[in-house]
């Protein structure tokens, strides 16, 4: 009889620019999930939240909101890509494409584009990878790039620095229902913010959003039903044997839960009036968010534009911003924890209300 000691995930020394991971089982966005997600969050959007509403959009049903389905897709590739990793250090170009509805199933295809050694720290490293997300039917429902710090296994290991020539394209187009002058939309505008339409949103513009959300330990439950397998996020007795090496020396709360929190908190001011967001240029976690810690957000609007073939809808682009307070002596001290550029695609007033 033989004890094998099994290694899950890949450490820094195990990545190749050019290699493609498939990412094992796949998701089904089930009722459970959901719920737990749009409840928990706080999102405020009727399309997350009213059946009748989303179907007389033109919607096949419920919509899965974007923070969800962006968690859905992220989780599918830490087995391969970030369970050996120390932080997920940035999101780029995050773009949505076919709307995802209850009962949908995503499965995630990643390519790595870069890995690139510490200088500085020679047990870690950066890799930057692009993974696209699709539904059952083939359409491609998300795609982003992101870098991830991840650590060495065997420090003597040659790492590489390089970079993959070309990134992957990938046809990534927002799915909007049509604007139906038949439907009587007008009908449905007390169940959405009266403030928060197109015409209302001002660039140069801050919104402190007026709700917090406490993160418990619940946290660990979140992140497992979504299947992410990080072990800073779950496995305490792991960080207590090297808590130096870990952030803070404890559990870290997944950051895809801040993230979801800060989207959830900055909807009824924001995306209640949304029918989708279109794309995140860049985000990242610029602090470690624990049990126990609150988050609030504030979003500033930076632009406004048409969107192209619709006079219905504009796009707005923002800043979201999440923050959190803590104690320093006496003094209460505010820290920020995540930024992302976010646009929305919102609609006009003069169209719906």
């Amino acid at each position: 009889m033989a004890v094998i000691r099994k290694k899950t995930g890949n450490f820094l020394e195990d990545f190749r620019v050019g290699q493609v991971f498939r990412h094992r089982r796949g998701k089904t966005v089930n009722e459970g999930l959901f719920n737990a997600f749009t409840e928990f969050t706080m999102t405020t959007n009727p399309l997350a939240k009213n059946a009748r509403y989303a179907q007389a959009y033109g919607y096949r049903g419920l919509v899965v909101p974007p923070g969800l389905v962006m968690n859905v897709a992220f989780s599918q590739t830490v087995e391969d890509v970030s369970e050996n990793a120390r932080a997920n250090l940035e999101y780029i170009d995050m773009r949505f494409g076919a709307a995802v509805y209850v009962g949908d199933t995503i499965e995630v295809e990643t390519t790595v584009v870069g890995v690139k050694p510490s200088t500085k720290d020679p047990d870690r490293g950066v890799v930057h990878v692009q993974s696209t997300a699709r539904n059952q039917h083939g359409q491609v429902v998300i795609t982003f790039q992101r870098k991830v710090q991840v650590w060495k296994s065997d420090l003597s290991a040659t790492v590489e620095d390089a970079t993959l020539g070309e990134l992957p394209t990938v046809d990534c187009r927002l799915e909007l229902p049509i604007h139906d002058e038949s439907r009587d939309y007008r009908k449905l505008a007390h169940l959405t913010a009266s403030d928060g339409y197109f015409e209302d949103l001002t660039p140069g513009d801050v919104i402190e959003h007026s709700r917090g959300r406490t993160i418990t330990t619940e946290h660990i439950a979140l992140t497992a039903q979504l299947d992410n397998t990080s072990q800073v996020h779950c496995n305490q007795f792991l960080i207590d044997q090297n808590p130096q090496k870990y952030i803070g020396g404890q559990l870290i709360v997944y950051g895809g839960i801040p993230f979801n929190v800060c989207l959830g908190l900055a909807c009824p001011d924001v995306g209640e009036n949304a029918l989708a967001d279109l794309r995140y240029a860049t985000g990242r976690h610029t602090g470690p968010v624990f049990a126990g810690d609150t988050v609030f957000a504030a979003t500033e609007f930076r632009g406004k534009q048409d969107y192209p073939g619709r006079a219905d809808v504009g796009i707005v682009a923002t800043t979201l911003r999440g923050h959190k307070f803590v104690r320093k002596g006496d003094a209460t001290e505010k820290l920020e924890i995540f930024v992302l550029e976010r646009e929305l695609v919102v609609k006009r007033r003069s169209h719906y209300a």
